[in-house]
């Protein structure tokens, strides 16, 4: 490598909802669960998610909920970036290429986040953190099929919206 420097492999588990006493979703639990799964020795991981409305009225920013239950399934401490306590996704993206400029080294990321919700991620990072090294992974998670058609009519509007308008940060 010419640099000389170390590539850090930075897993980003994007933000969603929890319950208003901090009990997270299946939503949630999926993404993590998948943190977990794609975890190696010397990965750094970064959650994403503060407080919204639409997701998360607990005390604690979701970022926090998603790094205990890591915790509890056995990462370390030093394991962990700053949290990204975001409102939505663009400013995930936002608060993340924040947290990631301070780092020394070059890093390799993945985002992490729910299959129906992987088009829309991909064209806002893909914006937001141009000339980084990134791969994207949807993962499933349980949903009835009224919530899960919700969610997918949601994110067709929404792409749609970043389409016709662009994003704004």
């Amino acid at each position: 490598m010419a640099s000389g420097k170390t590539i850090k492999k930075v897993l980003i588990v994007l933000g969603s909802p929890n319950s208003a006493s901090g009990e997270l979703s299946s939503i949630s639990k999926s993404r993590l669960d998948r943190c977990l799964d794609l975890f190696e020795k010397e990965s750094l991981v970064l959650c994403t998610g503060g407080w919204g409305p639409h997701f998360n009225t607990a005390d604690y920013p979701h970022a926090h909920y998603a790094k205990t239950y890591l915790i509890q399934k056995g990462l370390l401490e030093h394991a962990f970036l700053d949290f990204a306590l975001s409102k939505n996704t663009v400013d995930d993206a936002v608060k993340v290429k924040t947290i990631l400029s301070a780092l020394k080294d070059d890093v390799s990321l993945t985002i992490i986040t729910s299959g129906y919700h992987l088009v829309r991620v991909k064209l806002i990072f893909n914006e937001i953190l141009e000339g980084f090294a990134m791969q994207f992974v949807g993962v499933s998670c349980k949903l009835d099929k009224d919530e899960y058609d919700a969610l997918l009519a949601h994110e067709k509007k929404a792409v749609a919206a970043i389409l016709e308008n662009g994003l704004y940060y």
